[in-house]
């Protein structure tokens, strides 16, 4: 099955200056929210601390949530909506009591202002800090050598310059993923790190199809000039590229609106990431194949 009933025609090397300055500006202006916030807002997994869900018969004010837990001495702690305005997620810093006297004291700090019958605790989860570091440099480690993996494996399929393209693309990806999470002030959690792997390997996937073909149509180049050659491998599985995509959006979007709070941020993740992956993979890894083999072209010269 194909979208375009003949190879399209669109250049998109023409438009790789216009295409990198759009993916810098875009970086840059994550890292700017990153540095913004102090950081990334790490979930309980990575911050360590205590997690307190309830829920009320009617929506509370979250002023008088927060004049409550003053009073209860359980640290610094930040309140939010979970889902509906009847959720509230309570995390507090301090993890050294029982799960249940820290969900108890929360919801008796609160009775004052609302009745006990209205207010269920739904769960309390625990990480202590030690645990948390140990977490967040594991996920480190995991992109780390994914990473290392993907270059061993492209540089023996393909050849070196190839790797270090598809890794600055995984990169871009990685980056604006992050920044678009800084920007809506979403957590950073296990479940995310499990969300940023699966964007690698599909963008990494999209990438491989297009290196591909590049590799197939330099075997009969002739004296066609590289980036033309570009050109042409990407239109030649633009169809596939979009129907591939656009099929898995649906899927994500789907997801992402329908899902449940659950997996919303999970969702979330992965449609920045399909849709930057795939921009990645025609505007950012072929564009470097382009760079380098200009610069070796002037070095030969």
């Amino acid at each position: 099955m194909q979208i375009f009933k003949r190879v399209t025609e669109f250049d998109f090397m023409a438009k790789r200056t216009m295409a990198t300055r759009l993916s810098c500006g875009i970086i840059l202006i994550g890292i700017i929210s990153i540095i913004f916030h102090g950081g990334l807002r790490y979930g309980i997994d990575f911050a360590g601390g205590t997690l307190v869900q309830l829920k009320f018969e009617n929506p509370p004010v979250i002023e008088d949530v927060r004049d409550g837990l003053r009073t209860i001495g359980l640290g610094d702690s930040t309140i939010q909506e979970f889902g509906s305005k009847n959720h509230i997620l309570v995390r507090v810093e301090k993890s050294e009591e029982k799960l249940e006297e820290i969900g108890t004291k929360v919801k008796n700090s609160l009775i004052e202002k609302y009745n006990a019958e209205s207010i269920v605790v739904e769960r309390v989860e625990m990480v202590g800090p030690k645990v948390g570091k140990d977490l967040r440099e594991k996920a480190i480690l995991s992109i780390v050598y994914a990473i290392i993996g993907i270059v061993i494996y492209i540089s023996w399929r393909f050849e070196f310059q190839y790797a270090i393209a598809a890794i600055i693309a995984l990169i871009h990806d990685v980056l604006i993923t992050m920044g678009a999470f800084s920007l809506a002030d979403k957590e950073f959690t296990l479940v995310i790190v499990a969300a940023f792997l699966t964007i690698i390997g599909y963008s990494l996937n999209d990438t491989i199809v297009v290196f591909d073909r590049i590799r197939e149509n330099m075997r009969r180049k002739g004296k066609t000039l590289f980036k033309d050659i570009i050109n042409v491998s990407i239109n030649q599985t633009l169809s596939r590229t979009i129907l591939t995509s656009g099929t898995t959006l649906l899927v994500v979007a789907a997801l992402f609106f329908r899902g449940g709070e659950i997996i919303h941020d999970f969702s979330f993740a992965l449609m920045i990431g399909v849709l930057v992956g795939t921009y990645s993979s025609i505007f950012i890894a072929s564009v470097f194949l382009v760079y380098w083999e200009n610069r070796s072209v002037k070095k030969r010269v």
